[in-house]
């Protein structure tokens, strides 16, 4: 008796599982800062205490914040830096016990969005704070209940998971992004470059999240350059788009996961002080040709973003391609592309193999088990 012939995938009715995080609101557009105020009545929230930068705090962007606050501010912790170190997130979490905050207001990038996560995971046993995120950058980590921390003394990176610690309303308004370095601007939105790519190539890739990839790509081509490139309300306008990509690069990330590019910038960034997203603009176009060899059939929506034809019975041409795109994208713009751009010695490149090999086994992102001689080379292909 001859066995069953297997379904085509083709008429193959989806199957999976997807889900929401506790992100109740995102509020977008020029002036939304405002909205902080109703944010603060709307919860009943009294003693808010906003975490950001010692470089964001000397802006005027932090007045406005704790304007919109008004009363409601019961302090500002300045401490924050890259990375997130253990040390500075313990001192928040200080902060928050000492002021008696129910809300903390994470003003900026990466790093403070992470600090207060972290922050308040470690408060968890003792109480739950409302996190109201304000995002000045394009690393998206407003959208995800992870957060990054650093061990000092071994400058090795970890993480906390808890949809408790994620932003219940995140503010994006683009007027405080003015503000933002274009260099900072700009790597950070080669971080959501980074996610839409990894989401959508993703072992666990969601239907949704594919779609919103594919916009999120096509969105960063067409407005990244002009958002740095243009002026007055045409900037501003780019600025908003480019903060609208962020968004859907991420979305349902914690359902997807990353992948390849995220690990290896997850101990390039702490080891060597680099920013993550410059550590995307070295590591992403390697680590989209090392996914192409393993797994071409998944670069559908980045191909569809990129404008790229795919032919799903021979991917690997287009898979290629996109890898080009993602290099010669990330080329036209004044920004580190190789390990040694950033300064990192080569002889020391070895030092952070075996933490990447146990970060892929963890966390299971690519398809087969990498050797710690692959992870090497990917290593010194980006030299």
């Amino acid at each position: 008796m001859s066995s069953a012939q297997p379904t085509s995938p083709g008429r193959q009715a989806p199957a999976g599982e997807f889900n929401l995080t506790r992100l109740e609101r995102v509020i977008y557009g020029p002036g939304k800062v405002a909205a902080l105020k109703e944010e603060m009545e709307r919860r009943k929230l009294e003693r808010a205490v906003v975490a950001t930068t010692e470089i964001v705090a000397k802006l005027p962007i932090l007045q406005q914040v704790t304007g919109a606050l008004g009363s409601r501010c019961a302090g500002v912790f300045t401490g924050v830096v890259q990375h997130v170190p253990r040390g500075t997130v313990n001192a928040l979490a200080e902060e928050l016990k000492r002021l008696n905050a129910d809300c903390v207001v994470s003003l900026g990038g990466g790093s403070p969005i992470d600090s207060c996560k972290v922050a308040l995971y470690g408060l968890l046993p003792e109480r739950e704070l409302v996190h109201i995120a304000v995002p000045t950058t394009l690393a998206a980590a407003e959208y995800t209940h992870a957060g990054g921390v650093t061990d000092e003394t071994t400058r090795v990176k970890s993480g906390v998971y808890d949809p408790r610690v994620l932003p219940r309303t995140v503010v994006a308004d683009p007027v405080l992004t003015l503000a933002t370095p274009d260099w900072l601007w700009v790597t950070t939105g080669m971080r959501a470059l980074d996610h839409a790519i990894e989401c959508a190539y993703a072992i666990r890739h969601q239907p949704i999240s594919d779609a919103l990839a594919s916009k999120s790509i096509a969105l960063l081509v067409k407005h990244l350059p002009a958002s740095i490139r243009t002026e007055g309300d045409e900037r501003l306008a780019h600025r908003g788009q480019c903060q609208m990509a962020a968004w859907f690069s991420i979305y349902g990330a914690m359902n997807t996961r990353f992948g390849l590019s995220h690990l290896l910038g997850h101990q390039i960034g702490p080891k060597w002080d680099v920013p993550h997203g410059v550590t995307s603009c070295i590591t992403l176009p390697a680590a989209m040709r090392f996914m192409a060899g393993i797994a071409a059939h998944r670069f559908g929506p980045v191909a569809e973003g990129f404008g790229i034809p795919f032919d799903s019975a021979d991917p690997m041409p287009a898979a290629l391609a996109c890898a080009d795109r993602t290099e010669q994208f990330i080329a036209q713009f004044e920004v580190p592309k190789r390990l040694r751009d950033a300064n990192v010695p080569r002889n020391e490149i070895g030092q952070i193999v075996a933490p990447i090999a146990r970060e892929l086994e963890h966390n299971g992102v690519v398809d087969r088990p990498l050797t710690e001689a692959e992870i090497l080379g990917l290593l010194e292909s980006v030299y």
